[in-house]
């Protein structure tokens, strides 16, 4: 019995890093672009103001990244290790692996916008970002709704 206790015990304690996790990568996620929106709206002229924004910009989406491995890692831990989401119910999972990665997908497009602004490429006005902004919203809303409520 103490054996079952301790994996339910460790299983917690995976779940909840996992969590906390994949709440401070999407957090990163949330504000990256807010820092795109800032820098499309900066003027040519404003070089102070622009290597400050792409500074915060490249630090956040290192931290965010860095913030992403435990998260994935940990989401692999509770899907093979603890057979999270295997057996006949289990659509919610795979709809939530398809999500996971356009998530990853999400993040390297951030990546690379990122790094039009850093050789002075954007093109893109300041209202794109911000409707790409909401992006990591929604996925980030339909991701929680699958695992709490698991639809299918």
């Amino acid at each position: 019995m103490t054996s079952t206790l301790n994996d339910a015990m460790y299983y917690l304690w995976v779940k909840a890093f996992h969590i906390i996790f994949v709440a401070s990568w999407f957090a990163g996620l949330f504000y990256l672009p807010r820092i795109l929106v800032n820098l499309a709206q900066v003027p040519p002229e404003s070089i102070a103001e622009r290597t400050r924004l792409i500074g915060m910009a490249q630090r956040l989406l290192r931290f965010a990244t860095l913030l992403a491995i435990p998260a994935l890692g940990l989401g692999l831990w509770l899907w093979l290790g603890y057979g999270i989401g295997k057996g006949p119910d289990s659509g919610w999972l795979h709809a939530k692996l398809l999500l996971v990665l356009l998530v990853i997908g999400y993040h390297h497009g951030c990546w690379v916008l990122l790094r039009k602004f850093v050789r002075g490429e954007n093109r893109r006005a300041h209202t794109r970002y911000r409707w790409f902004n909401e992006v990591a919203v929604l996925l980030f809303a339909a991701i929680v709704i699958l695992v709490t409520v698991k639809p299918f």
